[in-house]
């Protein structure tokens, strides 16, 4: 079965080398930049088979888990949304720790100090707003002032892993925390449904403003949608589609392969050609974003927006008045 989930285009373009090592991963990628990812990897080892699973992270870990359970993972790299997920499998033991020479073009913040996962993109979150709106926002706070209320649609973090990353990550900031979002909710905030569902209350103007993913605005931007983006000024949050190296695969260096791969500036420039912003430093970011050095990035610690998790959901729902 898994076998058969090996895209047919990678064994035409790339033969495998007799003998070759097979590598398992599950990733929750788009399937095109998975596959350019697998493609780009094998050319680049030809001497490893990548076998691949795509789905959505909520969806590959609960297929993971009942594998773990089951005694029989079958993933020997993960490739998943975010760092907290991650975080996760490493306390409960399930993944390898290994020391990527890549690392040290990397801020600290970006990976385990460990090395049981490392970050291989920035997906920051931040203010879409209309073209036709009449103000500009430039800070978090501007969506609480009382002209924006009803204006207003972003995530719902019992929706969206990227919006419950927001909400930890602005909670966690002295200068905005709980009342932040307390005020959001006495404003009218919508929040509800995913990133795609703001986008598009956004650009039809059903809402002048949101909160979202950077590169679905600037993506659309760029294609003509009414749309812009603003980074704002006390920083973003972020979400960086880390690696990880199963605990089965410790010591394999096929898997150690791939992961210094992604971290590295083939592999970084490759994250630049799907459109998102680079991990690593020193590579330029894609056309219509900013550089890495003009982003902010506001501080987040993964421990803590894990054990928060259930508690952060429960708070949200409360404010919102949402079930």
């Amino acid at each position: 079965m898994l076998r058969r989930l090996l895209s047919l285009s990678v064994a035409l373009a790339l033969p495998v080398a007799a003998g070759a090592e097979t590598l398992t991963l599950y990733t929750s990628q788009p399937n095109a930049d998975a596959q350019a990812t697998v493609d780009a990897f094998m050319a680049a080892n030809p001497d490893v088979d990548v076998e691949w699973v795509r789905d959505g992270t909520t969806n590959l870990m609960a297929r993971l888990q009942t594998e773990i359970a089951a005694g029989d993972p079958q993933p020997d790299v993960l490739l998943i949304a975010d760092t907290v997920t991650l975080e996760g499998m490493a306390q409960d033991g399930h993944l390898a720790a290994y020391s990527s020479p890549e690392a040290e073009a990397y801020d600290a913040a970006l990976y385990s100090a460990d090395g049981y996962y490392y970050s291989t993109k920035l997906i920051t979150t931040g203010i879409v707003y209309n073209t036709g709106a009449a103000e500009v926002p430039t800070s978090w706070a501007d969506l609480a002032k009382p002209e924006m209320n009803g204006m207003v649609a972003m995530p719902s973090p019992l929706y969206s892993g990227a919006a419950l990353i927001h909400l930890a990550t602005l909670t966690g900031d002295a200068d905005l925390g709980w009342d932040y979002y307390e005020a959001l909710a006495a404003n009218d905030a919508r929040a509800e449904g995913g990133n795609g569902g703001t986008f598009k209350a956004v650009a039809a103007g059903e809402k002048p403003y949101g909160v979202l993913v950077d590169f679905m605005a600037l993506r659309a931007k760029a294609d003509g949608s009414p749309v812009d983006f603003v980074f704002p000024e006390e920083g973003v949050s972020y979400v960086t589609e880390p690696v990880a190296i199963m605990k089965k695969a410790e010591g394999n260096a096929a898997a150690q392969k791939f992961v210094d791969f992604l971290l590295s500036e083939e592999g970084q420039e490759l994250v630049v050609e799907q459109g998102y912003i680079p991990a690593r430093n020193g590579i330029d970011s894609p056309e219509g974003f900013p550089s890495r050095g003009e982003i902010k990035l506001m501080a987040f610690d993964p421990a803590k927006a894990l054990a928060d998790t259930e508690t952060n959901k429960e708070r949200f729902a409360k404010v919102f008045g949402v079930e």
